[in-house]
């Protein structure tokens, strides 16, 4: 089991708009399985994010994650959240719990660069990977805003993605 990190990245540095939202929603090429994210899933078991990542899902048209089963690092449960969701407010018990029904498949770590942090900040965060997307959004949160700027960043690959983005996989070394 691998944990991966995933996240969309405007071409000046921020992972969301000014109001919040994901960059990629507002690329013209954004759709289901956009921007490399089919292939990445194909190893993916289950999805690890925030409550504040994971809140706007239960109100989306689609579940995003049919086929994962999916943790939520946060205090409360949600109304509507499905009974087979997992939420527990402590990053290292929720972890425990991954681990137990693991399978062998890797770990999708969805959200901020606040949950993203914690995780890396445990020492389990095994990869980093980033889409640059071709625009700027001029305003948002940035990836460095909470990940620590010592993290250790191994070049793993890059490839070119439809509509101009470029994936860059960065494996996640201790820190300098």
């Amino acid at each position: 089991m691998q944990i991966l990190a995933r996240l969309c990245m405007s071409a000046d540095g921020y992972v969301t708009t000014p109001d919040g939202w994901p960059p990629q929603v507002i690329d013209p090429t954004h759709g289901p399985g956009s921007h490399g994210i089919a292939e990445f899933l194909r190893t993916c078991e289950a999805a690890l994010m925030g409550r504040t990542t994971f809140e706007p899902a239960l109100t989306a048209d689609r579940w995003p994650w049919p086929d994962l089963k999916v943790f939520v690092l946060g205090s409360t449960r949600p109304a509507g959240t499905p009974d087979d969701v997992t939420i527990d407010d402590d990053p290292l018990r929720l972890l425990e719990k991954i681990r137990a029904s693991n399978r062998g498949g890797d770990v999708h770590l969805i959200g901020g660069p606040g949950t993203i942090e914690t995780y890396r900040a445990l020492g389990v965060l095994d990869k980093l990977e980033l889409v640059i997307l071709p625009f700027f959004v001029g305003n948002g949160m940035r990836l460095t805003e909470s990940l620590n700027t010592r993290t250790g960043l191994e070049f793993e690959s890059s490839r070119p993605l439809t509509g101009g983005a470029v994936e860059i996989v960065y494996r996640v070394s201790p820190q300098l």
